[in-house]
């Protein structure tokens, strides 16, 4: 079967709990678990679960849970995924750290998109989840909310460095979110009466002294001006010390880097801009497409107006070298890029993106780069001038003087190919897209 990975909707933000809680197991595991299938089966409802995953995958039930559960279990610990193969999309996972007279469990799931959750009786359902689980283990965190929002969180506006915070742990409320489950020990140290008074949608004490808060009745509306506003003054009631306005202000400008930008790429090098922005953080994404949309490509230097005579003894032999060298390139990257054996534009795009991706020029030795991939990549371009455009060969004792004909102009792909894997904004400045499609224009 198969399930809906997030990746596959990457352009959606994503609902994100994380919970960690203690619990005995003296009356065995199996025992200890059955309030947590019991609230997921009772609370998910239309984002329930459909396939666990152990050593296999398998479609959900209480026994399946406990296949998988035995599959992945060892002296110290267990852990166990959850998964969907219909919208909404999910990733859950089940992690216990298994002592001799404790358990610690970890919880996190993910749901996309994060606009699913705008109905207040879904969230109200999530909400009662979290707390069954949270009355059978003593949690001692946990927070769910926007996935784009909490990468954007700009922790140290608010007091502290967030390498500080996952190496000290926090002994502040540093950052607030939809929904919020404060430990004992932080409850203590903020003031009890003062977290139960705090102005929000739900304030309830749990049975092990925790506090569970609920900014807004709707998981979806954080980014909104209302729930920014409340969320500001709910922190602020948390933290006296921060000032609302600055608490106010940051989290605006978290809500306006979240409004959808409509991408408008130069047409050249949209095919490859294009697939870009789904490799950053949902938090960035926005900003990034703006940043593609401002984009410009420097027009393609890598020509002449006039060819140079080949000046080599014997062009078949050359030519020869070149095919050798495209076929090189094709072996190396294949499997990374299937459509390289194609030699069609489309895989001139796909390299750019591989290329890109890898951030190829800055991870691997320039020495390998200089004198084998950027040789075989400029055979493989020109190649595909020949082929694709019916242009010609005028080869050159100088590698990157060798040249190929396309109409009035000769091109210099070897030249090129050196320039495009100098650093990861070359790959941008200098696409194989781009040389293509300016090749093309010039076609007779």
């Amino acid at each position: 079967m198969k399930v809906l990975e997030l990746r596959e909707v990457a352009s959606e933000d994503v609902l994100r709990l994380s919970l960690e809680g203690i619990f005995g197991h003296q009356e065995g595991v199996e025992h200890a678990l059955a309030p947590f299938l019991l609230a997921l089966e009772e609370y998910s409802a239309d984002w329930m679960p459909e396939v666990v995953e152990g050593k296999r995958q398998r479609k959900y039930s209480r026994a399946a849970f406990w296949k998988a559960f035995d599959e992945e279990r060892d002296e110290s610990s267990a852990v166990v995924g959850f998964y969907r193969t219909n919208r909404p999309s999910l990733d859950m996972t089940l992690r216990l750290f298994l002592e001799p007279d404790e358990c610690r469990l970890h919880i996190w799931i993910a749901v996309q998109p994060q606009t699913f959750f705008g109905q207040v009786e879904r969230c109200r359902k999530f909400v009662q989840m979290i707390r069954a689980w949270a009355s059978s283990y003593a949690v001692v965190n946990a927070m769910a909310h926007s996935m784009a929002d909490r990468q954007l969180a700009d922790y140290p506006n608010f007091g502290r460095e967030d390498e500080v915070t996952r190496r000290d742990g926090f002994d502040k409320i540093y950052e607030l979110f939809w929904l919020n489950i404060f430990g004992p020990e932080l409850v203590e140290s903020v003031g009890r009466e003062r977290v139960l008074s705090t102005p929000a949608h739900l304030v309830e004490e749990l049975p092990n002294g925790a506090i569970l808060l609920v900014l807004r009745p709707t998981a979806a509306d954080f980014a909104s001006d209302e729930a920014r506003v409340a969320q500001a003054r709910a922190h602020v009631h948390l933290r006296p010390d921060l000032d609302f306005d600055t608490v106010l202000r940051a989290l605006k400008e978290r809500s306006a880097a979240l409004v959808p930008v409509e991408p408008s790429f130069h047409p050249d090098v949209a095919p490859f801009l294009s697939r870009l922005p789904d490799e950053f953080a949902i938090g960035e994404r926005q900003k990034k497409i703006a940043e593609l949309n401002a984009f410009r490509p420097p027009a393609p230097e890598e020509w002449l107006p006039v060819a140079l005579p080949s000046d080599v003894e014997s062009p078949e032999r050359v030519l020869t070298s070149y095919a050798e060298l495209s076929e090189e390139l094709v072996a190396a990257l294949h499997t990374k890029v299937p459509s390289i054996m194609e030699e069609t534009p489309e895989s001139l795009t796909d390299l750019d993106f591989y290329f890109w991706r890898e951030n190829f020029p800055e991870r691997y030795a320039r020495e390998l780069i200089d004198s084998h991939t950027a040789p075989a990549l400029g055979a493989y371009l020109g190649g595909m001038l020949v082929r694709r455009l019916g242009g010609t060969w005028v080869p050159r004792r100088k590698l990157e003087e060798s040249q190929v004909r396309v109409g009035e102009r000769v091109w210099l792909p070897f030249l090129r190919a050196r320039r495009y894997l100098q650093s990861r904004q070359s790959l941008l400045d200098c696409s194989l897209t781009q040389f293509f499609k300016e090749s093309e224009r010039h076609r007779p």
